[in-house]
């Protein structure tokens, strides 16, 4: 077939009713198979009870029935302890992992915010804090340019006031 022609409809129908029939006969060759494995299974592992004797005799096999019903009984308690148990163990390693692993904290967001505003937030929104910081930075700078002037020249005085006292020593 081209590319460019289509299925009909009717030919798409019969496809279909044929893989049906093909899915239908698999379920029931699967259910066959699963039906004879359990037969072989309980012939195996679960010989008929022999029936003829004495009321004795019978009530000698209920006795071993009832025995064998109760060991599987306590067997199966065991291991339903065990699954609980393990179960919980999963369940503290699991919280075990999560708390090694930490919990992961979201990106913090920048977020611009006046100097009023952090005061606000930090002394709580009772304390009304406003200051002007702004101002008290133009003041600073101007005092270190001051003080810069101030220093070179000490700098510079210094310097000579060691001079002049190693000439002192050299020459005694």
């Amino acid at each position: 077939m081209s590319e460019g022609k289509k299925m009909t409809s009717s030919r798409r129908h019969h496809l279909k009713s044929l893989i049906l029939q093909i899915a239908a006969n698999w379920l029931e060759q699967e259910a066959a198979d699963i039906a004879a494995a359990k037969e072989a299974y309980m012939a195996e592992n679960c010989p008929a009870p022999n029936l003829s004797g004495d009321q004795a005799a019978l009530m000698e096999i209920c006795k071993k029935l009832a025995q064998a019903a109760d060991k599987i009984d306590e067997e199966r308690y065991d291991a339903e302890a065990k699954v609980a148990k393990s179960d919980k163990e999963i369940a503290e390693l699991k919280l075990k992992v999560v708390e090694l692993a930490g919990v992961k904290k979201p990106a913090l967001k920048k977020v611009r915010m006046s100097a009023d505003a952090m005061l606000q937030a930090l002394l709580g929104g009772k304390h009304k804090v406003t200051m002007d910081l702004r101002a008290n930075l133009k003041q600073v700078k101007k005092e270190v340019k001051e003080e810069a002037t101030e220093a070179v020249g000490d700098w510079r005085k210094n310097i000579e006031d060691k001079a002049d006292r190693k000439k002192m020593f050299e020459t005694s």
